[in-house]
């Protein structure tokens, strides 16, 4: 068993990067959660700036702020997460508090989508001792780029976060759908769900930047609202009776967190086949996929008319995400083993814990 770390964790104190600082502490890791965007301007010129042309040029400025809360503080692991604003400047600084640095990513920060969004990251890839990453593709692009080692895992779903909740009868009424896409506009997906409704599907969309749709003059009248997170997040899910679940062509998705956290609430998992889904989940008894548009409306249509086979399927689904190990906890423990800690380093850190204020 790995022994208990004293864990400098950097990124946003919100979504999926909260629940992997949260799933560390719950495995007895002592976590120091930093959220460096905090340290920049407060202007939303900072993150337009950090999206269009990388957060790299803006990573100077936040160094004065890190080295005085990293001052006198000595950590086991640095973990990054996402990894935008560090750039080999950074790493440099933290270096001197972490005898490792772990880099962690659920984005695509070498792929095309994002441009210089994650100049940084690509910069200061060589600085880690250790790379994750999501995609296949990411590995051989990250040891091109001067990486010194990388492993791939799936995304997680939250042992807490994406627990089942206990629903009532104004849950129902307000968060009850036929078929349910959860999730942002993108180019590609106004064609697909107008498609399906033209096919009759009992659609309903949530998720943010539909406005920007060229077809949401069609659309407007499926779309309930935007994005939504915890509970009425978990809600949504467990209420609906299909949850589709679509990849991002730009993003080389071939599986989302949805493919985790849907099932992982008890919902019905109806995704786009691609090779990673089908390594997750059984077709046709753990879930349901389909190839385009005219496949994913006969199967809606079939599974809105047996319930007994959509719940069967749903809680094959659920069993099959836990022993897929596909949790947080689980993926956490699996990368920090990865990593080769001295005992002796270890136990020269436990002292400064009565120091350090969290």
């Amino acid at each position: 068993m790995t022994s208990l770390l004293n864990i400098l964790y950097l990124g946003p104190i919100s979504g999926t990067c909260l629940d992997r600082a949260n799933a560390l502490k719950r495995l007895g890791h002592q976590v120091n959660h930093i959220d460096l965007r905090a340290m920049l301007p407060k202007t939303v010129w900072v993150d337009r700036v950090a999206w269009h042309l990388g957060g790299h040029l803006l990573a100077q400025l936040l160094i004065p702020n890190l080295r005085k809360i990293l001052k006198d503080h000595r950590y086991d692991l640095c973990w990054v997460d996402g990894g935008e604003w560090v750039t080999p400047k950074v790493i440099k600084l933290l270096r001197q508090h972490a005898q490792k640095i772990v880099s962690y990513s659920i984005d695509d920060p070498l792929g095309p989508r994002d441009g210089s969004r994650f100049q940084a990251y690509r910069q200061s890839l060589p600085g880690y001792d250790l790379n994750v990453v999501v995609r296949n593709e990411n590995i051989a692009e990250a040891f091109a780029l001067g990486a010194i080692d990388v492993i791939r895992v799936y995304r997680s779903a939250d042992e807490v976060s994406h627990a089942p909740r206990d629903l009532l009868e104004n849950d129902h009424e307000t968060w009850d759908a036929e078929v349910l896409f959860i999730g942002t506009w993108f180019p590609e997906r106004g064609p697909f769900l107008l498609d399906l409704i033209s096919q009759g599907v009992p659609l309903t969309i949530q998720g943010s930047g539909w406005h920007k749709a060229p077809e949401w003059l069609k659309l407007k009248a499926y779309w309930r609202g935007g994005s939504i997170t915890g509970d009425d997040y978990a809600k949504a899910i467990q209420c609906a009776k299909v949850n589709l679940g679509l990849v991002s062509k730009d993003n080389r998705d071939l599986h989302t967190t949805r493919s985790l956290e849907i099932p992982a609430f008890g919902g019905l998992l109806c995704a786009e086949r691609t090779i990673e889904h089908v390594e997750m989940y059984e077709e046709g008894k753990e879930a349901l996929f389909w190839e385009d548009a005219e496949e994913c409306a006969a199967i809606c249509k079939l599974a809105l008319s047996n319930g007994n086979f959509r719940q069967e399927i749903a809680k094959s689904g659920q069993q099959r995400l836990k022993l897929n190990a596909h949790f947080n906890e689980q993926v956490m423990q699996s990368i920090i083993a990865s990593l080769d800690f001295s005992e002796q380093s270890i136990q020269s850190t436990i002292s400064d814990l009565e120091n350090q204020n969290f």
